[in-house]
Parts: structure tokens; sequence; C-alpha cells
């Protein structure tokens, strides 16, 4: 059986569609109309344990919902659901006790108490040994370099040290299921990295399911071996990472790095995205990466060059912009 496993997740949100005016008012109080929206609509999808899944969409894809229906936060207006072999909405004990949700624009923890008070309400919530307690807290402060700051009042951490106590907080009771909605948002590069890193190794040690949904590339591309990509409530991808990028890269990017300056047109060869005196980085078509090494190289002074896919960002884009064009 999944960890977790998704069939036919539909859910679908009415709003009261207000005529203008006073006599819309009143024709409402007899006859209300209503606009739907299916932030969710047929969503099937199945995840083993101990995978690390990235789920992707734009702004109001349906993301959110979705983990907010397997946590157990929503009830879904159709369709069922699996977690660890429980229904989530029916909110048992026995699941509670098993999974966690992360919303990264979200506090869990008491803003004016120190991060070690509020983890150990955690402790007594969930029934924690203190010896049990002490270690986890103990060994994954130590992990996310956040040992000094156990007992700084929460309102005083940086949104890294927050986002790191939260982390804390939410694998305290070694869940078996990690949900995390933009985990690294807002966060400086440097504390990303470090969450990153942390997730990854964590995953690796506890082969726990994990589902990760982030704007940032960076953490997708580092820590998702698998995705699944919504648009308006629908999945439009499920697989590889790299099946997106073989099948909609159509370009490459060549940077070329010269022994002196080199200030002429490289327009002729592909599209100029970045120059400075001694580089050049061009975007070709993938078919045409060979001739137009062979073409640099016989008019300029090489010394370097590197070849790279496209950032995964545009990748995306381009599967967003065909898919909308396909509708």
């Amino acid at each position: 059986m999944p960890a977790v496993e998704a069939r036919h997740l539909t859910k679908i949100y009415r709003t009261y569609h207000k005529e203008a005016g006073l006599w819309g008012a009143v024709k409402g109080l007899v006859h209300r109309k209503y606009d739907e929206t299916r932030a969710a609509n047929d969503v099937s999808f199945s995840i083993e344990e101990g995978e690390f899944v990235g789920f992707l969409g734009p702004n109001g894809a349906g993301k959110t919902t979705v983990l907010k229906m397997l946590s157990g936060l929503l009830n879904p207006s159709g369709g069922e659901a699996r977690v660890l072999g429980h229904v989530p909405w029916a909110r048992e004990d026995a699941l509670k006790r098993q999974f966690s949700l992360l919303l990264g624009q979200k506090n869990a923890l008491w803003w004016d108490l120190p991060a070690r008070e509020s983890l150990e309400l955690n402790r007594a919530i969930y029934g924690i040994d203190r010896r049990a307690f002490e270690q986890v807290v103990h060994g994954l402060s130590e992990l996310l370099e956040v040992t000094d700051k156990l007992d700084v009042m929460v309102r005083e951490l940086s949104l890294g040290e927050r986002m790191k106590m939260e982390l804390i907080a939410a694998l305290l009771h070694a869940p078996k299921v990690l949900f995390l909605d933009e985990p690294t948002i807002g966060l400086d590069v440097g504390s990303a990295k470090k969450v990153r890193e942390f997730l990854q190794q964590y995953n690796r040690d506890h082969h726990i399911v994990t589902m990760l949904t982030s704007h940032y590339m960076a953490d997708i591309e580092a820590l998702c071996p698998r995705v699944i990509i919504i648009d308006h409530g629908r999945i439009m991808f499920d697989g590889p990472l790299g099946t997106i990028v073989d099948r909609f890269s159509t370009h490459k990017m060549i940077l070329f790095t010269f022994e002196a300056a080199a200030a002429r047109e490289f327009s002729m060869f592909g599209e100029v995205t970045e120059q400075t005196p001694q580089t050049v980085l061009l975007k070709v078509p993938r078919a045409q990466v060979a001739e137009t090494c062979r073409a640099v190289l016989a008019r300029e002074r090489v010394s370097d060059i590197t070849v790279q896919e496209l950032p995964i960002e545009e990748v995306i884009r381009r599967m967003f912009l065909e898919s909308q064009a396909e509708g």
C-alpha cells in the first residue's frame, strides 16, 4: 500500500455572486447565484515510503489545498485519499501522531515564548518520553546550528532561525510523513541552503515520505527526484524532473570565456543573454550547439567553453505556456 494516495480528489469552493446595487442585494435574499472554483480537480497520485516529491504549480494552482486535504484540515468535495492507511479528514489520533504539516507562511511556535518552551508543549501533547525528547531536540538543533537559540524568544529570532525551529517542532514526534509548504520562503541564500541540506539528510536517514511545495527551483532541483505539477486544480505531469527538461528544454546555454577582451557582436550565433569583455553567454537551439561552438572558435581565441541546460524555472514556464496554448 502506498504511504500517501489520492484518487480523484476534488475540492470545490462556492462563492456568492452579488449583483450590483440595492436591487441586487434584495434579489440575493430570495435567490442567490454562486460561482464555483475547483481548487483541486480530479487529482490522483500515490507516493511510496521514503520518496521525496516536489509539488509544483503557479499561485492558485491548488497545491496548498491538496496538502490541507491530505492533512485533514479540509474535507474534499469528492474523491478519496489515504495517508498511512487512514482517511485524513477522519482526523484519527493514530494518523495525527504520524505526520506533520509545515506551512512556511504560518507560525506554529508561540511568538512570546522561547522556542524550547513551545517544543516542551509539543512534547506534552504527543506524550514523548523526556529522554527521547532531549535527544531529538539536541540532535536536530545541532544539525540546524540553532542550539544557542533555543532559549531566545521566538519573536526575536531571524526568519531563518525561526524556520529551523519550526522544522524541529514538526519532526519532534518522528513523523512518517512530512508535508512542507514553502519552507524556505523569504529565507536568505545561506539559510535556504542549510534547510535544504537538512531536509535531504533527514529524508535519507529516516526514510520518511516528504512532499514539498516551493517556488524556488533550487529547492526542487536539490531535493526532488520526482515532481508532480498541478495547474488550475489538475495534474499536468507526474514523473522524474529530468523528463521535463528533456521534453521542454529546446535550447541550451553556452558560456564562452575568451583569452582577451572580445567586444564584438555575437547575436548572429544565438541569443545573447549576458556579455562581459571576456565572456558571452549564448542561448542556442539544442541541435545547433556543436555548430555554434565551431563558429565561435573559428572567430575568437577561446580559453573555456561550458554548455549548460536552461534554468529549470524557464523549462517549467515553457511547459505552462504550451499547456495554455493547447487549452
